[in-house]
């Protein structure tokens, strides 16, 4: 059976959490292949909002096994308050949830160091979410790391006190005012290394070979988004891993040729947390409005997320990269009310007018081009079916469509399960 993999293909917060849950009732598997506690998966279902960051958003369907692929890294702290969370849950975790032995661990040190580094950017920093994903990951590519399956090794705690010491240095390299106590700090990390080491570690690319080899269904799940891709997103405000489709590949084990349909999902307008270019970002009322109806918060941090329209040529490009089969908009609802509604379809980029995205986006460099479609009033967070959406909404569906060249499957009409569309 192939794996079918689904991501986001704007700069995260699409959705992808929901869409996942929804979707898990028809996959045997739910594979996180990328990212760590940055990510917040938002799931909404009998009047109980769940945020998850590093757990794959299948863990509540009873059948779903759910795994943490070897591109992920994970912070037993924060590992452990997720686990903590699903307890009133009644989840049998145990044969649920597997994690691959060469997924790497984020130390308390790592988010120190995170701490540091962007607080010697000053202006400069990047937005980072200091949950120590970019140290991690630098440990990883710099073979310095420690692997989950380092837990089952006698020397693995020799090997942690190596790397903390070295990151201690580190630390005062950057010359930054970071008040920190490690011993403190490590009671939390090595109390949640001790649960962590109670659940089932797993060579991932053999199981999901076997898997695949037996018929099992697979959905490869993505956090961030394609736009935050460490080659192909607006660097340098990205996340440290790849979060294209690509990435699904490496960070599971899974051979390209056995990827299947490829799940896109978007906002009908666009967002972004933290720093970095944003072409059609709103600072007006129209933007405020987006920011109030659709709770623009991030999930994770909290922090207030920027508001603009669609940039159809960032969405374009996304799914170019991703080779996209089907797409999913999400908060169709949001926009409910505003009589007109732009869609950037191209970009005066330096006094030139182009379709695709260029090598810099800032401001000073780019100007978006829109193309105006007209708006509709009627409130879609009752509605079940398609054939109740507003004429304008399906005008506004189909023009994205014919740019995108790949059908919209599902529109999402607010944060439940169950307000959801097929078309």
């Amino acid at each position: 059976m192939a794996v079918d993999l689904l991501l986001g293909l704007q700069w995260g917060d699409e959705g992808k959490g929901k869409i996942v849950d929804v979707l898990t009732k028809n996959y045997d598997i739910i594979a996180r292949f990328q990212g760590g506690p940055n990510a917040g998966h938002t799931l909404e279902f009998d009047g109980i909002k769940h945020v998850l960051h590093t757990i794959p958003s299948g863990i509540f369907h009873p059948n779903a096994v759910n795994i943490v692929g070897n591109g992920v890294v994970i912070d037993p702290v924060i590992f452990k308050k997720e686990l903590d969370n699903l307890v009133k849950f009644d989840i049998d975790i145990l044969p649920k949830l597997l994690i691959s032995r060469k997924a790497h661990l984020i130390l308390p040190t790592h988010r120190l160091l995170d701490a540091a580094s962007e607080a010697s950017k000053g202006k400069a920093k990047i937005g980072s979410t200091l949950k120590g994903i970019g140290p991690t990951y630098m440990d990883k590519t710099g073979r310095n790391g420690i692997r989950v399956g380092d837990l089952e090794m006698d020397d693995w705690k020799e090997k942690y006190r190596h790397l903390a010491d070295k990151h201690e240095a580190m630390i005062k390299f950057y010359d930054v005012d970071v008040q920190y106590d490690l011993n403190e700090l490590e009671v939390d990390f090595f109390k949640a290394v001790e649960e962590l080491k109670k659940l089932t570690f797993i060579d991932s690319e053999e199981y999901i070979y076997q898997a695949q080899a037996s018929g099992k269904t697979i959905l490869a799940e993505g956090a961030q988004g394609s736009l935050l891709d460490i080659d192909f997103g607006t660097y340098p405000f990205v996340t440290s891993s790849n979060t294209t489709a690509a990435g699904a590949c490496t960070g599971l084990g899974v051979a390209p040729n056995r990827i299947g349909e490829v799940l896109g999902i978007f906002k009908a307008y666009t967002t972004r947390v933290g720093s970095g270019p944003f072409p059609t970002e709103l600072f007006d009322e129209d933007g405020k409005t987006m920011a109030r109806v659709g709770n623009e918060f991030g999930a994770t941090t909290g922090r207030a997320r920027r508001c603009g329209w669609l940039d159809l040529v960032a969405l374009k490009y996304a799914v170019q990269v991703n080779g996209v089969t089907q797409l999913m908009m999400m908060k169709a609802d949001v926009l409910s009310g505003f009589k007109t509604l732009k869609v950037c379809t191209a970009y005066n980029y330096k006094g030139k007018t182009i379709h695709h995205l260029p090598y810099n986006i800032e401001e000073q460099n780019v100007s978006p081009v829109y193309t105006e479609l007209k708006g509709w009033d009627k409130d879609l967070t009752g509605l079940s079916a398609a054939d109740e959406l507003p004429e304008a909404l399906n005008d506004y569906i189909t023009f994205l469509e014919e740019n995108l060249e790949v059908p919209v499957k599902i529109v999402s009409v607010g944060p439940d399960r169950t307000q959801t569309i097929y078309r």
